[in-house]
């Protein structure tokens, strides 16, 4: 397959419904409803949905900025090629070594979550089975991402797309019956802010559960490097991206309303991922057995965004190694699938390590902390250049193309709304609901670090031995934008 390292990936695999659910399963709808969004809470208390409200809204201002930059540059590299036209290459490499790295460890992020969510919830039900015999589940999940992947994207997006569709019918019926189970109590007052938990009265507690609450939104953009195998890529991917943020954000509002209705808004601050106050310990104890309807669409959850995020990793990997900037290798594909073979190989490899590793090192919940805080510190980072990026891209290519609002006003907001996120994420005091984080989750910031200043590194050694290269990051790979690649490197808009 050494032949194959230059050829590209296949083109017109799939359409907008396998790349919207692409971006869907990224974002693990299931598995946020359930364990991430709960975090906010104990700030929002039941006003939790307006929380989740503004979330969705904050959010939307960095899809759109994504979403426009997907129709103009329809490239595997995504947000790597997005700051390097907008911005400047040497940011661009920085961007997608950040990009590579943090999606690479996504996949063992989801697969520690299932298994000791599968080894708890089977202990719970069967004593005899051990608490601690996580890892065969974790392995298995690898495996099945694995043979996905390696089959191409249509079958691992189709794949996810199958995942994406049962875990939200699972949360939407549920929901419906929460909602009609309320009865009474159903009420618009938790989209306003005399709900809030104790200490965190009023706007600022909405705005602390928000800020927890808006990374449930990460993913949104991870139909953006599936673009160069997308039929009719730029109005598909901007289709993709606006419509994964907007419709689960909705899925967001809706369920977390539900749930907020029926456990009543004022002992919703004591709502969490786990225990009796949680969306599965309200389902068992309420529902019957609709508590393994719920159990399964979150572990199905972990195994989409798994999925998802081991397209995107190796898809990024493969546009920055085609241009000879990460090791040739990872540009190899398979003779039938197209399938980046190689990137699999690896992604697998680090999917394993991490999880055998950091799971019995610590443990899988601690290791799963750990991992979290590394990845969202670097993608919430990544969404605030990407924002500069679109500014940036859509002002130097003049008046015709500009338009403030979207362009400009919109990029601004999103830097503003994801600001207070990245610190929260880094355990930065700066607000008083952030908590300073602990050993071995305050290493994360080290972990990024040391992981960027390689990648600086390794860019001074490239900008000074084969700047071209450095340069490539810049390019739109597919066939028929050729044209616009030159255009744009002589500085006229693309078409």
């Amino acid at each position: 397959m050494s032949g194959e390292a230059a050829a590209g990936l296949r083109r017109d695999a799939v359409g907008l419904r396998e790349v919207l659910f692409q971006s869907v399963t990224a974002m693990a709808p299931a598995a946020a409803v359930a364990a991430s969004i709960p975090a906010g809470a104990a700030f929002a208390g039941g006003s939790l949905p307006l929380a989740v409200l503004i979330a969705l809204v904050a959010c939307l201002f960095t899809a759109s900025c994504v979403a426009e930059l997907a129709r103009e540059l329809p490239a595997a590299g995504s947000v790597a090629t997005y700051a390097a036209q907008g911005l400047h290459p040497a940011v661009g490499f920085l961007v997608g070594w950040g990009y590579v790295f943090v999606e690479a460890l996504v996949p063992p992020l989801l697969l520690l979550q299932l298994g000791f969510t599968a080894a708890g919830t089977l202990h719970d039900e069967w004593a005899s089975y051990p608490a601690g015999l996580w890892w065969p589940w974790a392995l298995a999940g690898a495996a099945v991402i694995a043979v996905a992947g390696y089959l191409g994207v249509q079958a691992s997006a189709r794949f996810g797309t199958v995942l994406g569709v049962f875990e939200i019918a699972v949360f939407l019926v549920f929901a419906g019956w929460l909602i009609i189970r309320a009865g009474g109590h159903n009420t618009l007052s938790v989209f306003g802010t005399s709900h809030t938990a104790d200490g965190y009265g009023g706007v600022s507690g909405v705005f602390a559960g928000s800020v927890y609450t808006v990374l449930a939104f990460a993913g949104f953009e991870a139909a953006a490097p599936l673009a160069e195998e997308t039929r009719d890529p730029r109005r598909t991917m901007h289709r993709a991206v606006l419509g994964a943020a907007l419709g689960i954000g909705l899925f967001y509002v809706v369920t977390t309303y539900a749930m907020t209705v029926y456990f009543g808004p004022g002992r919703f601050a004591s709502f969490g991922a786990a225990g009796e106050a949680s969306w599965q310990g309200v389902a068992r104890a309420s529902f019957g057995l609709f508590w393994v309807l719920v159990f399964l669409a979150v572990v199905n959850s972990t195994i989409a965004n798994a999925n998802a995020c081991a397209n995107v990793s190796t898809r990024t990997a493969f546009a920055l190694a085609r241009i000879r900037v990460l090791p040739r290798v990872l540009a190899t594909l398979h003779p039938r699938y197209r399938s980046p073979v190689a990137g699999i190989a690896v992604q697998t490899a680090v999917a394993v390590g991490a999880v055998l590793g950091l799971g019995f090192g610590y443990d899988p919940v601690t290791a799963f902390l750990l991992l979290a805080t590394v990845i969202v510190t670097v993608v919430i980072g990544v969404y605030i250049v990407v924002n500069l990026a679109c500014a940036g891209y859509f002002l130097r290519r003049g008046r015709p193309s500009l338009k403030p609002v979207r362009h400009l006003l919109l990029p601004l907001l999103g830097i503003v709304a994801f600001v207070p996120a990245l610190l929260t994420a880094a355990g930065l005091p700066v607000f008083d609901f952030v908590t300073k984080l602990t050993a071995p989750v305050s290493y994360a910031g080290p972990v990024v670090g040391v992981w960027m200043a390689a990648g600086v590194v390794v860019l001074l050694v490239l900008v000074r031995r084969h700047p071209e290269r450095i340069a490539e990051t810049a390019r739109v790979h597919l066939e028929d934008d050729a044209p616009d690649v030159v255009a744009a490197q002589n500085g006229a808009r693309p078409r």
